[in-house]
Order: structure tokens, then C-alpha cells, then sequence
């Protein structure tokens, strides 16, 4: 299900499966923004603008797991989706090593715009999603997946899978104690002190859900092909450990 008024897209809506799917950093596109936020090319397609890979794996593991999945349409360079709106990170004017000149000097009334057309319906849809299930007495997790660069700021990145919780780390440590043939680390390369877990503690933590945050390093999910791998790889686990722990 997919409004052109709102930038974000619901896949499988009724999906039978256990779990609820987020892709908040799913798209890089910059159509909505005045001159693509002042951006390159190349840097549009850089980790800053998206997280490249998590939209496949996300659709991989809503097919396999018959999970709704929820997914931005628009970069988060225009708001970060996974950020309340006080932060400002929802729309930074520098992310990593580069300057976001469309997001600089923005006005209390421009950041209300973005908020409105952006983080709200998306939340908004979210939650409903979630109320829906919850009321047909659907057992559900929730579950957010990113992915992030192999070297950051000049230092490598060793893990290839990070579990990230927020209140709750039973989902988490359920995914980390099945072998997936991956390094994995909980809480690594971020975690809920980094404020990456907002999606989570908006939705989640209040409803008592089981969750878990996929990190996945880029590099492993470049292609397609890849991104299906992966998801493949990862079904059986996450599908095991939600039904332990719901």
C-alpha cells in the first residue's frame, strides 16, 4: 500500500507472521527536497542519504516471515525517521564528514513543515499498524533493520551484524545466541545510548513488544542478490527467536 501524499510505503499490511518490519532509512530520494538538499551525485548515493541494502534484506525478511513491513520513500537527509523532532539529527545540517547545505539555517516553521509531511504520518501509520494487531490479539515483535559502513571516520569496522535493543533485551539476545555464520555483536556498531533507537522506544517499549534493531555492514548486501542471501540467512533465527520469546 503506497500514498503519494505520504513518503512512506506499507507492504503485506496483513501479513500472518509474528513480526512487524521497519525500514526507516530505506530510500535515498531527494525529490522532495529544493535542489536535492545542495547534494552531489555520488554523495546522494552515500551512506549519509540512506542505508544501502537494508530496503532488499527488509523485503526479504517480510516475504519469509509474512511480516508487514513499513519503509520510507524519501531520504533522511530530509528527516531521519528514526529521530524525534527536537533532535538534530531529524534533519542535520552535517552528517558524517560532509555538510548538508539544504538543511542549514532552517526555521522553527521549516522544520514544522518536514515534521508534518514526514515523521508524523509515518508514525501515525505505524502505530496504527501495530493498535490493529495488538486488538486482534496478534502476537507481534517489532523489528527495525539498517545497515552501516564498513570504515567509519577512518576506522575499520569489524562486526558484520549488530543487534541493537532498547528497554527490552530478550528479542535481541535471542537472534544473538543462534548462529547465523556472521560476526555478530550485541549492541555494536551502536546502541541505545547513541540515540538510534527511537523507532523503538516510541513503539515498542510503551506496547511492551519484543524488538530488535539489524544493524548489517554494507558491504554484504550490495548487490540484490546479496541482500536476498542475507535475508535468507537471517529468517530462520529471527523467526525462532520471536517465537521464544512472545
Amino acid at each position: 500500500m503506497s500514498d503519494p501524499a505520504f513518503f512512506f510505503q506499507i507492504d503485506n499490511a496483513e501479513g500472518s507472521g509474528d513480526a512487524v518490519i521497519v525500514c526507516e532509512h530505506a530510500s535515498n530520494d531527494l525529490t522532495a527536497a529544493a535542489n536535492a538538499l545542495g547534494l552531489s551525485v555520488d554523495q546522494r548515493q552515500a551512506h549519509i542519504a540512506w542505508d544501502p541494502g537494508a530496503l532488499g534484506v527488509a523485503k526479504g525478511l517480510s516475504s519469509a516471515l509474512d511480516a508487514p513491513l513499513i519503509h520510507a520513500t524519501a531520504s533522511r537527509l530530509i528527516y531521519d525517521l528514526n529521530r524525534p523532532p527536537d533532535s538534530p539529527g531529524a534533519m542535520p545540517a552535517r552528517s558524517e564528514a560532509y555538510d548538508i547545505p539544504g538543511n542549514r539555517d532552517l526555521t522553527p516553521r521549516q522544520r514544522l513543515e518536514r515534521t508534518r509531511a514526514h515523521y508524523i504520518p509515518f508514525h501515525a501509520a505505524l502505530f496504527s499498524l501495530l493498535a490493529r494487531r495488538l486488538a486482534s490479539g496478534r502476537p507481534t515483535a517489532l523489528i527495525t533493520v539498517h545497515s552501516f559502513t564498513p570504515v567509519y571516520f577512518s576506522t575499520r569496522r569489524e562486526v558484520e551484524f549488530g543487534i541493537i535493543h532498547e528497554a527490552d533485551d530478550r528479542l535481541a539476545r535471542a537472534i544473538l545466541a543462534r548462529d547465523v555464520g556472521l560476526l555478530t555483536r550485541l549492541n555494536d556498531p551502536y546502541s541505545a545510548a547513541d540515540g538510534v533507537t527511537h523507532t523503538l522506544a516510541l513503539h515498542a517499549t510503551p506496547l511492551g513488544l519484543g524488538h530488535a534493531m539489524l544493524e548489517i555492514r554494507n558491504d554484504l548486501i550490495a548487490t540484490p542478490v546479496a541482500q536476498q542471501a542475507m535475508a535468507n540467512r537471517l529468517a530462520p533465527a529471527i523467526r525462532e527467536a520471536v517465537k521464544e520469546c512472545l
